[in-house]
């Protein structure tokens, strides 16, 4: 299975190729962190940045966040690990991938 994280778009709006039952959509932090841990690292996660606003008005956790949780926090074996960002965000996408693809590199180093 593969993993859409974004709050306003669709999996048809960033992947018009793909078929839509090979991914499980999610919104938020929370959401994806819910996915993770019951179900495990999908084969494949699209990351977006920016995802939109709590109910207090603050921006919500990011999927920069997410990122962090995932390599930081989750204790999952990410070293297959296979992602993309399509956050329309420059400079997040490249938080995202610069964290991920580095810290990928450290684990493919130990082996």
């Amino acid at each position: 299975m593969k993993l859409f994280l974004d709050d306003v778009r669709t999996v048809e709006m960033v992947y018009p190729n793909a078929r839509m039952d090979e991914f499980v959509v999610v919104r938020t932090y929370e959401a994806f962190i819910k996915y993770i841990q019951k179900h495990g690292l999908p084969d494949f996660i699209s990351f977006d940045n920016d995802l939109g606003l709590l109910v207090s008005g603050e921006l919500a956790p990011d999927g920069y966040a997410v990122a962090k949780w995932l390599v930081y926090d989750s204790g999952l074996d990410l070293s297959n690990l296979s992602f993309a960002v399509h956050s329309a965000n420059p400079v997040a996408a490249e938080q995202i991938r610069g964290l991920l693809n580095n810290y990928l590199r450290f684990l493919n180093s130990k082996s």
